[in-house]
């Protein structure tokens, strides 16, 4: 298989249809091997409009939503990036390309590892894997951060990431049940205060313990 080509008509038929069209992003997709973050049995797909199974119950994020979320955050050279969520790892390397240092953390330790070795294997240095369960009394390895990605949905809002938002800090996330789920875009725009705005229309399967709570019955 071609990937190099799969991944130009990656980027040419699915990203940028998608109304990504920042420079940055569209690079590190178009230059990124994303077969050399799936599982074996799934590379072949790497490339295709879907999710792609990890293990867990886990799936990767489609690459269209995944470079909304890079245009969104629009990490700098000089930011500094906590992900929620490693899964394959691909995501992590976009941000470590784009951003100075990603802190990710994945609650499945095999998960992590895999993610950790493909970034080893293409010399990615600047991210630090790391296992752990993001609840809202978890607290990250640092006190702020100038981009925070959340590779999972909230059926209900929680805004206990925003207090690790630096000043003019950027938190991505989705929101909601399906069928109609919202991406978020959550900007620190003083110490007191923070934008929110929607952004796209998509379906993301839920953060573990964020999920759907079962209705009452009498």
């Amino acid at each position: 298989m071609d990937f190099a080509k799969a991944r130009m008509n990656m980027v040419e038929q699915q990203v940028r249809p998608w109304d990504v069209l920042d420079m940055r992003v569209l690079g590190v997709m178009e230059t990124l091997p994303r077969e050399r973050f799936m599982p074996e049995p799934y590379q072949a797909l790497a490339y295709a409009d879907t999710e792609i199974p990890l293990g867990h119950g886990e799936e990767t994020l489609p690459p269209r939503v995944i470079g909304r979320m890079l245009q969104a955050v629009a990490a700098r050279p000089t930011d500094t990036v906590l992900e929620i969520g490693t899964g394959s790892g691909y995501a992590t390397a976009c941000l470590a390309r784009m951003g100075a240092h990603v802190d990710s953390v994945e609650r499945h330790d095999d998960l992590r590892l895999a993610a950790r070795n493909r970034l080893h294997d293409l010399n990615i240095t600047n991210a630090a894997p790391r296992t752990g369960t993001v609840t809202p009394e978890w607290r990250p390895p640092r006190e702020r951060y100038d981009v925070i990605a959340v590779n999972g949905a909230m059926t209900e809002y929680n805004d206990f990431l925003e207090q690790f938002l630096a000043l003019g800090g950027r938190l991505f996330v989705v929101t909601g049940e399906p069928p109609i789920m919202e991406a978020l875009l959550v900007t620190r725009t003083t110490e007191d205060n923070t934008l929110h705005e929607q952004l796209f229309e998509t379906r993301v399967p839920p953060l573990a313990g964020f999920e759907p709570q079962p209705a009452f019955e009498f």
